[in-house]
This record gives structure tokens, C-alpha cells and sequence, in this order.
């Protein structure tokens, strides 16, 4: 465990990553899990910025290769890594110590895994589901005017659940703060815009211009939780698999922009990629399908 100036460096660091990277609450509170267990393996008793300077490469090495055989996953050992790369980058940035040994870590190769997207009868499905809940109309009108503004403009939930009453008055253009402190403006379509209408006009709680746009039972905002919740709920009641969560709306919306002509550049400044690699993914999704189809027509 750190001792208390390192644990006050370890507190700063956190508030840089979510004032200066804009990291979300659960990926600050993984990467200091993450860093809480590699200063557990580097001693039990207590650490110092002293003890952090001193590792070396083989320290590191050692590390990571018991966590590989101890059958941590390769995507919580790349985590794990980005994480104390991250604070050891951070404490070198800001000149409180001097070690670069982490940065001579190759980092482990992860399998490719594509973006996971609806076909357009699930994809509407999906987001109607929500309507037939009867018992609470607004609760209905919520979930579904969330649902359609992920894929009707392809947000993070976060994106959208950051949303306050004033950023969809009187406008066609959402703008939406991003990863990384980037703004980005994305087209309201009418649905869209009609769909959380209904919610307002539903919802029991008056809303104010600087108000969350979404709201919880008890009137705050709403938690993500609660999102991806509904949407497991519909998953099993469609029979989908269960990779569909309210991320793979964003990547639905992604995948049939392309099918419909869309260019990558454009979808690129939609999903507010910092890089056209990330976009790229999308042409591989495509292709896939094409192959299904093609592989199909030759099996009838």
C-alpha cells in the first residue's frame, strides 16, 4: 500500500484524469485498482515514491509475467499496463520522479475484435421495446427517447446522459462533449427530437434549462446503470445476443451510415474518432456482412 505522499500523488493524479483526460468515474476507479495492485506486488508493506523510482525493467517484466500465469485475461493485463504506464508517465511529466523502465514493456498483442452493430428490424425493435411498458408511460418515453438518440445520433451513453434540457431546446445540431474535452456537433433528427418530446411532456418532474435532461426515479440524473439494465432486459426478451448493449447502438448507427454511402471522414467527425483507424473498423464490419450474404446466396 502507498505511503501518505505517495497516496496524496496517487490523488492528484487521479483528479488529473478526470479534469484533463475527461476519464469516466469507472475508468479512474479501474486504473487505480489497477495501480493498487501492481504496488501490492511490489511490496505488502508500505510504498514509497523512493521504492517507485528505484524499479527496473525486470520489476515490471515480473510482474506482468505473473499475471499471465496466474490466467489474467490479456485485455486486463493490456489494462493494467495502459494504467500504470499512465501514472508513471504522469509522475515523469510532472518531474516528481524519473523512470521510463514500464515504457520498455511490449505491450501484449490483443485478439481484433470488431465493432458489434443490429441489423435494421433488431435495431428498431430494440428501440421500441421500451413503449410497451404500461405501468410507468414515462419511465417508457425515457428509455425509449435514450435509445433512439443513441443510435438516431450515435452517442456514448455517457454522451447522453451528460445531456442537459437546454443542449436539445430550439436547436437541430446537439453539441456533444466528448472523450478527451472535444467538442463535436451532430444533426437532431426530427425523430429523434420528437421521441424526447414525448419524454418531457411525460416526465413528472418540471424541468429547468440547466436541468439533466434524463432523469431517475427520484429525480436526479439518470445513472448509466439503469440504461444498460433495460437494455439486458430487451436483449433477452428479443432473444439478441448478449454483446448488444447501449455501446452497440453507436456502432449500429456507425455500420448503417456506411451501408447507406456515408464516407469514413464524415462518420469519423460524427463518432468524434481522434483517429480515421478507429472509423476504419467499420469497413471490416461491412464487409463481413457482405460475406455472410454472399456465403448464403450460394447455400440456397
Amino acid at each position: 500500500m502507498p505511503d501518505t505522499e505517495l497516496q496524496k500523488i496517487i490523488d492528484r493524479w487521479q483528479e488529473w484524469l478526470q479534469t484533463q483526460r475527461n476519464y469516466s468515474a469507472h475508468t479512474q476507479k479501474s486504473y487505480l485498482s489497477d495501480l493498487a495492485i501492481f504496488l501490492n506486488y511490489v511490496s505488502t508493506d508500505e510504498v514509497s515514491l523512493n521504492d517507485l523510482e528505484k524499479l527496473d525493467l525486470r520489476t515490471f517484466r515480473d510482474f506482468f509475467s505473473e499475471r499471465a500465469k496466474n490466467h489474467i485475461g490479456k485485455t486486463s493485463i493490456a489494462r493494467e499496463e495502459s494504467a500504470i504506464r499512465n501514472f508513471f508517465k504522469w509522475l515523469n511529466d510532472n518531474e516528481i520522479i524519473n523512470n521510463t523502465a514500464v515504457f520498455q514493456i511490449t505491450s501484449p498483442k490483443l485478439p481484433k475484435v470488431l465493432p458489434r452493430a443490429l441489423d435494421y428490424d433488431a435495431t428498431i425493435n430494440v428501440i421500441h421495446m421500451p413503449a410497451r411498458n404500461k405501468e410507468e408511460p414515462w419511465i417508457a418515453a425515457r428509455n425509449e427517447a435514450i435509445f433512439t438518440l443513441l443510435y438516431g445520433c450515435g452517442l456514448r451513453i455517457s454522451e447522453a446522459l451528460n445531456l442537459n434540457l437546454e443542449d436539445v431546446e430550439n436547436t437541430d445540431l446537439l453539441k456533444i462533449h466528448g472523450k478527451g474535452n472535444k467538442d463535436r456537433y451532430v444533426p437532431l433528427l426530427p425523430v429523434v427530437h420528437e421521441k424526447i418530446t414525448t419524454y418531457i411532456s411525460l416526465c413528472p418532474y418540471t424541468l429547468k434549462s440547466d436541468d439533466a435532461l434524463f432523469l431517475g426515479l427520484k429525480g436526479d440524473r439518470l445513472s448509466p446503470r439503469i440504461v444498460q439494465r433495460e437494455l439486458e432486459k430487451i436483449r433477452l426478451e428479443l432473444g439478441l445476443n448478449k454483446s448488444i448493449t447501449p455501446h452497440a447502438l453507436r456502432h449500429t448507427y456507425a455500420t448503417h451510415l456506411l451501408a447507406n454511402g456515408a464516407d469514413l471522414r464524415t462518420i469519423q467527425e460524427l463518432l468524434g474518432h481522434s483517429s480515421l483507424s478507429s472509423t476504419q473498423r467499420y469497413t471490416e464490419v461491412n464487409l463481413e456482412k457482405i460475406k455472410d450474404e454472399y456465403k448464403k446466396a450460394f447455400e440456397e
